[in-house]
C-alpha cells in the first residue's frame, strides 16, 4: 500500500508500523528503503527474509540526526566527525565501532556498524516520528531504522514508490516522497583504521571527504583484507533482469552495424549519438551530467527491463572522480550478467 508522504497522518502510520515491528518502505535522497527497527533482531530479520539477503551481510543503520550516533556506535574519530559536521544530513555512511549488544542483527555480528543521517524530508520525519515520546504512537521508540536498498538482494535498487510496490506488493506500506534525488546509494567510508577508506563511492566524491577531513581517503583494494564488511559492496550487485555490457562509443556503434535491420531484444544507453537501422532497438541517452546520470540511472535499467530487452548495452563513464558513484554501478551491474 502506498501513502502519500507529505501527509502527517502517513507519517503517524509509518512511525506505528516501525514501533510494532513491521517492515516500510522509506524515501531518502539516495534510493528508497526497506526499513525495520534496527534495534529489534526479529524486526531485522524480516528485511534479509523479505530481501533474500544473506543474513551476515551488513545493513545501514539511519538516524535522525548526529546524536544517534552515540547509541549505535561507541567511538568516533577527529576525522569522522568532520564528515559528519560536513556531510550531515545527506549521502555518506560511516562505518564506525559499534556499541556492544546494539543492533546485532542490523550488523551482520560485525563489531561495526554503518550509519547514515538522510536529508529527505519524508525520512526525516518518520524517523523523528518513530523516536518520539507522543502517546498516541504505539509501540516502543524507535531511535534507529535498518534501511538496505528495497528491492530483492542483487537487483536494482528503487528510486520511486512504483518501483518498492513491483518489488514487495500491496502488502508492504510504503510512504511515497517523489523520485529520488541523489538516485544512487550512499557514499561509505569506513571509520575504524584510523583513517578513511572508500568503501563505496557516491554522490560525496573522494575529493570532498578530503577536502572536509584533511585526509585523502583510501581505496579498499590499499587493505590487506576487506573487512569489515559492508553494503553494497560485493563484486556482483545492481543487476536488472537483462544482461549488462559496457562499451565505448565505437564498439557500441560497430555493434550496431553489425546488426543491421536485425537488431531485437536490445537496449542501448549512451552519451553518443548514434545510428541503429533497427526499429526495435531500444535507445536513450545518457545524461552528459554525472549528477543527472546518477539520478536517472536504476530508473532507466528498469525501464529498459519493463521494455522486455534481454541485453542493455551501455557506453562506459568518463573516467573523472564525479563520475566514480556511476562507475562502480554500472561495473557490478555487468558483473551480475
Amino acid at each position: 500500500m502506498i501513502l502519500d508522504g507529505q501527509r502527517p497522518d502517513s507519517i503517524a502510520a509509518a512511525a506505528t508500523a516501525l514501533r510494532g515491528g513491521a517492515l516500510l518502505g522509506l524515501p531518502t535522497e539516495t534510493v528508497y528503503g526497506l526499513a525495520a527497527d534496527a534495534a529489534s533482531d526479529a524486526a531485522v530479520a524480516q528485511i534479509f527474509a523479505a530481501k533474500g539477503r544473506p543474513s551476515d551481510h551488513p545493513l545501514i543503520v539511519h538516524v535522525a540526526d548526529a546524536s544517534g550516533i552515540a547509541r549505535f556506535a561507541r567511538d568516533v574519530p577527529a576525522f569522522a566527525q568532520a564528515l559528519v559536521d560536513a556531510f550531515w544530513p545527506g549521502p555518506l555512511t560511516l562505518i564506525l565501532p559499534r556499541r556492544p549488544g546494539v543492533a546485532t542483527a542490523a550488523t551482520g555480528g560485525q563489531d561495526s556498524v554503518g550509519l547514515r543521517c538522510p536529508a529527505h524530508p519524508v525520512a526525516q520525519a518518520v524517523l523523528r516520528a518513530a523516536a518520539s515520546g507522543d502517546a498516541a504512537l504505539p509501540g516502543e521508540p524507535v531511535w534507529g531504522v535498518a534501511a538496505p536498498s528495497a528491492n530483492r538482494f542483487g537487483r536494482v535498487s528503487p528510486t520511486t514508490a512504483r518501483h518498492v510496490a513491483e518489488e514487495f506488493g500491496d502488502a508492504l506500506l510504503v510512504l511515497d516522497g517523489g523520485p529520488c534525488e541523489v538516485g544512487i546509494e550512499s557514499t561509505i567510508i569506513d571509520c575504524t583504521r584510523g583513517r578513511p577508506v572508500l568503501l563505496r563511492p557516491g554522490a560525496i566524491t573522494r575529493a570532498q571527504v578530503a577536502a572536509a577531513c584533511g585526509i585523502d581517503p583510501l581505496s579498499k583494494e590499499e587493505l590487506p583484507d576487506h573487512t569489515p564488511r559492508a553494503s553494497g559492496t560485493l563484486e556482483a550487485h545492481y543487476a536488472p533482469a537483462a544482461r549488462v555490457r559496457l562499451m565505448d562509443a565505437r564498439a557500441l556503434q560497430a555493434g550496431l552495424d553489425v546488426l543491421g535491420a536485425d537488431a531485437a531484444h536490445l537496449a542501448v544507453y549512451a552519451r553518443a549519438a548514434l545510428r541503429t537501422r533497427s526499429a526495435r532497438v531500444v535507445m536513450r541517452r545518457m545524461p552528459d551530467d554525472a549528477a543527472a546520470a546518477a539520478q536517472q540511472l536504476f530508473a532507466a535499467l528498469r525501464g529498459f527491463d519493463d521494455a522486455g530487452v534481454k541485453l542493455i548495452w551501455i557506453e562506459t563513464p568518463p573516467g573523472s572522480t564525479d563520475w566514480e558513484g556511476v562507475r562502480d554501478r554500472l561495473q557490478r551491474a555487468a558483473a551480475a550478467g
